[in-house]
């Protein structure tokens, strides 16, 4: 499913996956800030629909570093990437899975402390 300006792996058009572009939270978060974020993404994420080893494979896709591995665990679990940022993918199915970008990449004004 999805549009005609879907890239799909199915259809052979292998474009990379990248980062999203850098984004600003509101204000300055910290790292456990973020953290929090994101397992309470991932924790309520599959509730919303979809499959479970869907979201299980675009939580480590999103969660590692070497995009080309991030792009094998995507193809070896069929998911079909719409946007290379990873922000909206597809199933077989045609059941819809958006990520938001602080899954995917950290913020500009992130609080790192040493």
């Amino acid at each position: 499913m999805g549009c005609s300006s879907s890239r799909t792996i199915a259809e052979g058009k292998k474009e990379k996956i990248r980062r999203p572009k850098t984004w600003k939270h509101p204000q300055p978060i910290s790292s456990a800030e973020l953290t929090q974020m994101r397992e309470e993404f991932w924790d309520t994420a599959p509730h919303y629909g979809g499959k479970k080893e869907i979201w299980d494979a675009l939580r480590a896709a999103a969660e590692e570093e070497d995009l080309s591995l991030a792009q094998t665990i995507l193809e070896s679990a069929g998911v079909i990437v719409q946007n290379t940022d990873l922000t909206i993918c597809y199933d077989e199915k045609g059941s819809k899975y958006e990520l938001p970008k602080y899954v995917l990449r950290d913020p500009s004004n992130l609080i790192r402390t040493k």
